[in-house]
């Protein structure tokens, strides 16, 4: 039985932003590529963010939270904390597309402006580009606790890389509307 459209959509995205991420992990040092940086709109096409770091949260993501709160809490050295993050993101975190939420997370300031925007808007659309292949999605928008398995999993995977951030950052989920996805070349 064929898949249907929106889920074949929902498939080759989340396949493709693993292989992205293992790109950036393996060759880049952990530098987020850009199809892991969508452009966000607001619904009437308006430019909020030209780009927007997001992240991929396991379905199961106690075990790669523990991991990385356990690195950034056992050294003050960032370097140390950064080479044994970046060594688990190498190996097969990203390796099954299955095995992760289709719910992006992105991290941002307490103070943040687009953030405040966004969970007042509600929705918004991400458009993604990288190589040959552009995808473009309406999300739901919506804030995560801190006690949220998904702001932990955001919030500790950041930290690998920055040391500095507070714990008062905001984590918005972008929940997409696979029944508006396109994608160029389409997959189906």
């Amino acid at each position: 039985m064929d898949a249907r459209p929106d889920e074949t959509i929902r498939n080759h995205f989340l396949n493709w932003q693993c292989r992205l991420r293992q790109i950036a992990m393996r060759q880049d040092g952990g530098r987020p590529a850009p199809g892991m940086r969508p452009q966000l709109l607001l619904k009437g096409g308006e430019v909020l963010s030209p780009g927007v770091i997001t992240l991929m949260v396991p379905l199961e993501p106690e075990e790669s939270t523990d991991f990385f709160r356990f690195q950034c809490q056992k050294t003050h050295d960032p370097a140390q904390v950064y080479e044994k993050g970046l060594q688990f993101l190498q190996g097969t975190h990203f390796q099954q597309a299955r095995t992760f939420n289709d719910e992006l997370t992105a991290l941002f300031e307490s103070t943040s402006n687009v953030a405040e925007t966004l969970m007042k808007e509600g929705e918004c659309l991400l458009s993604f580009e990288q190589f040959s292949q552009r995808y473009k999605m309406f999300c739901a928008v919506r804030r995560f606790k801190q006690d949220d398995p998904e702001w932990q999993a955001t919030y500790w995977h950041n930290r690998l890389f920055n040391p500095a951030l507070s714990l008062d950052a905001q984590i918005l989920g972008f929940k997409p509307d696979w029944s508006s996805a396109q994608a160029d070349p389409d997959p189906r």
